[in-house]
């Protein structure tokens, strides 16, 4: 029998981050939970409990700095929908040996926690267009309903020696978002499958402090740089490893896409189709974010770059080797590199002024 929501180890654990009653209750209202994720009370949390509170806390936030992707959320709830959390994705930047901090940077920086929380490596993707990897993560312990993560790095050696000067001048400003203390307890994550409540509690919002920007903002003249030959780059130099988008599974995306387009959305002008045309995914163009940033002359600049987004995706099953029906769960080199545009700047930064590019 499945435990109800207010009486789960989950409830506890999303109540000990809010402090309030009402904003989980909206959240489980919002979002389908798995019923794997369900569990009485106990004086103990697994790995799969802790994941799932992990990614309905990064949802949450994810829905703050996205309007279009709040307002769709607002929609599907008054229609008694409730939203299948699919997938979110993160970005980073592997400097290579000799660059690094003295923590982890690619996707090590999140593979450190991924896998004490029961992620296991599912995919390797190539973005040559941009001059990135994708790495895929999904649970152990329940694949099809647990959020994935898509884990991007950008290899800045692909780029000018002038580019990667300049990613290494931003990038030293970096500091390490957990403390020795987290990282303990996720050694004993990973160890023992589970946590005490109370260090569960603790670890929960270090956790979610790790998406967020952990260097200093670039300059102007530093942003333009990076923008001139990688969007991506760009972006990481303002919003860091900022939780980039959160995705909903939907039964058509085709649909949806029409249906958000007919309400004035800034939904993405095309749908991207896997290979094997099993996978369909599309969004809504990034949100916008203010900041002032230095000028050459050390003068602050108002500028509006682009921030997070919304995505929606279809999956379809299909009939694996031994005959049984499975969720295709995996994702697109092609269709990643599409969605990646949703936070190309095409406007002149200093005015905030155009669209992304679509």
């Amino acid at each position: 029998m499945t435990t109800p929501a207010r009486d789960s180890n989950l409830h506890l654990l999303l109540t000990s981050a809010y402090q309030n009653n009402n904003t989980v209750q909206r959240l489980f209202d919002l979002l389908e939970v798995p019923a794997s994720t369900l569990l009485p009370v106990s004086v103990s949390v697994t790995r799969l409990e802790l994941a799932q509170a992990l990614n309905m806390l990064l949802f949450d936030k994810l829905l703050q700095e996205v309007p279009a992707g709040r307002d769709y959320v607002a929609d599907a709830a008054a229609a008694g929908t409730r939203i299948c959390f699919d997938h979110g994705a993160v970005r980073t930047v592997l400097r290579g040996k000799g660059k690094a901090s003295s923590f982890p940077d690619g996707e090590a920086l999140f593979t450190r926690m991924l896998l004490p929380l029961g992620y296991q490596l599912a995919g390797l993707y190539p973005l040559p267009r941009i001059n990135m990897t994708g790495h895929v993560y999904s649970h152990i312990d329940d694949p099809e309903n647990i959020a994935q993560f898509f884990v991007s790095e950008l290899h800045p050696e692909k780029f000018s020696p002038a580019f990667q000067h300049t990613v290494d001048a931003l990038l030293a400003t970096s500091r390490d978002p957990l403390h020795a203390d987290m990282l303990a307890l996720l050694d004993q994550l990973a160890a023992d499958g589970a946590l005490p409540i109370t260090s569960a509690q603790r670890l929960l919002p270090a956790m979610l402090g790790c998406f967020a920007r952990h260097h200093d903002l670039p300059t102007l003249p530093q942003y333009e740089a990076l923008r001139a030959e990688s969007a991506e780059m760009a972006w990481i130099s303002t919003e860091g490893n900022v939780f980039n988008h959160a995705t909903d599974r939907v039964a058509d995306v085709v649909a949806t896409a029409e249906r958000q387009r007919q309400l004035g959305r800034p939904i993405k002008d095309e749908v991207e189709v896997s290979r094997n045309g099993r996978v369909r995914q599309t969004a809504f163009r990034a949100g916008k974010v203010g900041y002032r940033l230095k000028d050459a002359g050390g003068a602050l600049v108002d500028v509006s770059v682009p921030g997070s987004f919304y995505e929606f995706i279809s999956r379809d099953s299909y009939i694996d080797d031994a005959g049984v029906s499975k969720l295709d769960l995996t994702f697109d080199s092609g269709n990643a590199q599409g969605i990646f545009k949703m936070t190309g700047a095409a406007e002149n930064v200093a005015t905030g002024t155009g669209d992304n590019v679509c």
